[in-house]
C-alpha cells in the first residue's frame, strides 16, 4: 500500500534509519539530522558506530528494543529486499527507500505485508516541503 510522502511523515516520529553515515558530510547523516531536527526520533542502525546524532546506533533492525514506525534506507538497492524483509519482520509501518533508490522486490514485500512505501525521495526535502513538525513531549 502506497501513501504519499507527506502522509507518511505527518502519521509516523520514529524513524529507524538503515545505513545512517558516520560522515557528516553525506547525506546519509546529513538527511538525518534534519529530520532529527524537526522532531522525528531517529534510531541509527550502522553496525559500525556505537553512537549517532546523539542516538545509541544498533548493528541490525533486529537489536532496536522498542518498536519504530518507518524504516529509512540508505543502502544500495541490492540491499532494500533483504531490509524489506527486516522491516516486516519488526514490525515496522512503513519502508521508505531514499532518493536514488528503488527496488521491485522490496516495494513487493512490504505491500504484501501492509506497510506503506515510499521509494526514490529524500525524507528531508519532502518534511520540508510540507512543512512538517513534531512536537517533542515534556520529559
Amino acid at each position: 500500500m502506497s501513501d504519499s510522502p507527506a502522509q507518511i511523515l505527518r502519521e509516523l516520529s520514529v524513524i529507524a534509519v538503515v545505513g545512517l553515515s558516520r560522515d557528516p558530510s553525506k547525506a546519509a547523516q546529513k538527511v538525518p539530522a534534519a529530520l532529527q531536527a524537526a522532531g522525528f526520533r531517529i534510531v541509527p542502525v550502522n553496525p559500525e558506530a556505537q553512537e549517532l546524532l546523539g542516538e545509541p546506533s544498533f548493528a541490525t533492525l533486529a537489536d532496536i528494543p522498542f518498536a519504530v514506525d518507518m524504516v529509512l534506507v540508505f543502502r544500495p538497492a541490492r540491499f532494500a529486499p533483504e531490509i524489506a524483509r527486516q522491516a516486516v519482520a519488526i514490525g515496522a509501518k512503513a519502508l521508505w527507500l531514499q532518493l536514488g533508490i528503488t527496488s521491485d522486490a522490496a516495494r513487493e514485500i512490504a505491500e504484501r505485508a501492509g506497510l506503506r512505501y515510499v521509494e526514490d525521495h529524500c525524507a528531508a526535502v519532502e518534511r520540508a516541503r510540507y512543512g512538517i513538525l513534531k512536537s517533542k513531549s515534556p520529559a
